[in-house]
């Protein structure tokens, strides 16, 4: 029941983490199925819509369910700490968060087994996601877009509260350009969010009018315009990916400071470059639309504003570089990981400056280049970057330090399987592979490609499993990890591991950029306190977070289904939900400083 109802940022973390590690697993799983699929020409195991469904599943669980919350589950347990605050600023709509994500995800996937998964594509292209087929029972795309409209309000309010939180909870000293990169990314994820989220939201809404309500805003056939979803999907789309992976950047920045006992090198260009990158990545989304027929001068606008993110793009690589670079380094599994995400997101980043061609990308469009170039930035990049923060992390977290060996074993496993995976496909696609396709024929040169690519898949698997048993193997252990296992430089390694609830006994005062690494510079051994020790106000746990998303998934079950008794029943559990959470008080409560000092705190 704690873990039902706990608004405490730091749990939330841990939740995140396990959702969204399930969801990695089943979109890992989709995976490795489309790849069996692929293996041989001809191959007739999952065909047709099956394997549409696949295709469509994985790149929607990856995207949605898997990379957002673990990105999510890193934000909750460190921003706080980075920035010296007790919590977030909004610790029951955080929770609020969590819950609509996960059930959202959940409706996603009930689809498998009523009726059959949605089979659009992950981007859900009109007209095939407009087809309403009223004879049959399939509802794949209805589950689609209902599952992505509760799971996105949630993404929408996480974002929201995590800008109050960084805006207006930071501690004493910390200004802006104190902050540590993760933070820094942290908060320009959460202004992407704010601004990219309503509109796919709002498309979600034209497309369940579309299908449920018999609207016609994308269908042709009936005046719409089905280029019109392109554009909203991508308007929202394009700023995701940078949401993706600007925390991954945060991650490596963190990470290869401290394991080269250095200050991060050119922090403001640092800080600037990922502002850029943000801003930027709005005025790029036609590039994924190159081929719909916009024009010379439109694809010429769009193609120029994509180059120009490689110049930010460029600045962190050399400042990465150039702080490894006549540092201490410690080759720990977390900075392996960091130092591997170097030149792999290089190679992704040199194919989007390829595909940025608008000429070029006439030739590369919708076929295996395209796979192989989004895989090296989101599995190249972001996922290796994640990887990093889980053995980073993870003592702060869960108090226990994971397997450096199987760590290891983990890390040559995975990057070994990713590079053989995806690096074929490159020259599949120049050889004209279609992608989205579940065949290709015998005898035109693709064999070797595709059978490689599918052994690099298997491998990859065999990593993330080795990562799963680490980190049961590590939770069967004592809590034994110190406060700072890594000498690290930022204000999440000045407090026990795990973090009390209260996270800081006293707010602490940040005196430079590296805030920790500052004070032990000076000699001392714990932060500066900015306040004296007094009683310290928490929030109260809530079943209402929990209640309101159910009712919310209830509600889109009525919908979807036409039946409304069922509506009313959601309804009811949602607007109950509000009502109590508007009609009761709740005051929180306190923590006195003589329950500090029995917690065995020392005053």
């Amino acid at each position: 029941m704690d873990w039902l109802t706990t608004v405490d940022h730091k749990k939330i973390g841990i939740l995140y983490l396990i959702f969204g590690g399930f969801f990695f697993l089943l979109g890992g799983l989709e995976a490795v199925l489309i790849r069996i699929q692929l293996m041989f020409p001809d191959n007739k195991i999952f065909i047709g819509d099956t394997f549409n469904a696949l295709t469509t599943m994985h790149g929607t669980t990856m995207i949605f369910f898997a990379a957002m919350p673990i990105i999510f589950a890193f934000m909750n347990a460190v921003v706080p700490l980075q920035i010296g605050a007790r919590d977030v600023a909004f610790p029951f709509v955080n929770a609020l968060g969590l819950w609509l994500f996960f059930l959202g995800g959940i409706m996603l996937n009930v689809s498998w087994f009523l009726g059959g998964a949605p089979a659009a594509g992950w981007t859900a292209y009109a007209p095939l996601s407009t087809i309403v087929d009223t004879t049959s029972s399939y509802h794949g795309v209805d589950f689609y877009v209902l599952g992505l409209q509760i799971a996105g309000l949630g993404t929408l309010i996480g974002g929201i509260n995590f800008l109050v939180t960084i805006i207006n909870m930071r501690a004493p000293g910390m200004t802006y350009m104190r902050m540590p990169l993760f933070t820094w990314t942290a908060f320009i994820t959460s202004a992407l969010i704010l601004f990219a989220f309503p509109a796919i939201t709002v498309g979600l809404v034209q497309l369940m009018f579309e299908r449920l309500f018999d609207g016609a805003f994308f269908d042709a056939s009936r005046g719409g315009n089905s280029v019109l979803w392109e554009h909203i999907f991508w308007i929202f789309g394009h700023p995701e990916v940078y949401i993706l992976i600007l925390p991954a950047f945060g991650i490596i920045s963190d990470i290869v400071s401290t394991f080269s006992k250095k200050r991060l090198f050119g922090y403001s260009s640092m800080v600037f470059a990922t502002a850029l990158i943000g801003f930027l990545g709005f005025m790029v989304w036609v590039h994924h639309m190159f081929t719909t027929g916009i024009g010379p001068v439109g694809n010429a606008i769009f193609a120029i504003a994509t180059m120009a993110i490689a110049v930010p793009t460029g600045v962190k690589i050399f400042n990465w570089l150039f702080t490894l670079w006549g540092g201490q380094i410690t080759f720990s599994t977390a900075n392996i990981f960091a130092t591997a995400f170097i030149p792999t997101f290089v190679m992704g980043g040199t194919t989007g400056v390829m595909l940025a061609v608008p000429a070029a990308d006439f030739q590369y469009h919708d076929t295996y280049f395209v796979v192989a170039h989004f895989h090296y930035v989101i599995v190249g990049g972001l996922v290796l970057g994640l990887f990093a923060g889980m053995y980073y992390w993870w003592p702060k977290m869960f108090g226990r330090m994971l397997n450096e060996k199987l760590g290891k074993v983990h890390f040559w496993t995975f990057f070994i399987g990713f590079h053989l995976t995806f690096f074929p496909q490159h020259f599949l696609g120049l050889m004209g592979m279609p992608r989205r396709v579940f065949t290709y024929q015998p005898g035109v040169g693709l064999e070797e490609g595709n059978l490689i690519s599918t052994f690099g898949a298997f491998l990859m698997g065999i990593g993330t499993i080795v990562f799963l048993i680490n980190a049961i193997a590590t939770a069967r252990s004592p809590q034994n990890a110190p406060a700072d296992p890594w000498d690290g430089r930022s204000l999440e390694w000045a407090i026990p591991s795990p973090p009390p609830e209260y996270n800081f006994k006293q707010t602490p005062l940040v005196r430079g950029l590296d805030a920790f690494w500052k004070e032990k510079m000076a000699g001392n051994k714990e932060m500066t306190p900015a306040e004296p020790i007094g009683s310290i106000h928490m929030p109260s746990p809530s079943i209402l977070p929990l209640t309101f998303s159910i009712g919310f998934f209830i509600l889109g079950f009525g919908f979807m289904y036409h039946n409304y008794v069922v509506v009313a029943v959601g309804a009811v559990i949602m607007l109950g939900s509000m009502f109590l959470r508007s009609v009761y008080d709740d005051k929180g409560y306190h923590i006195e400083p003589e329950e500090l000092e029995d917690k065995g705190v020392k005053a």
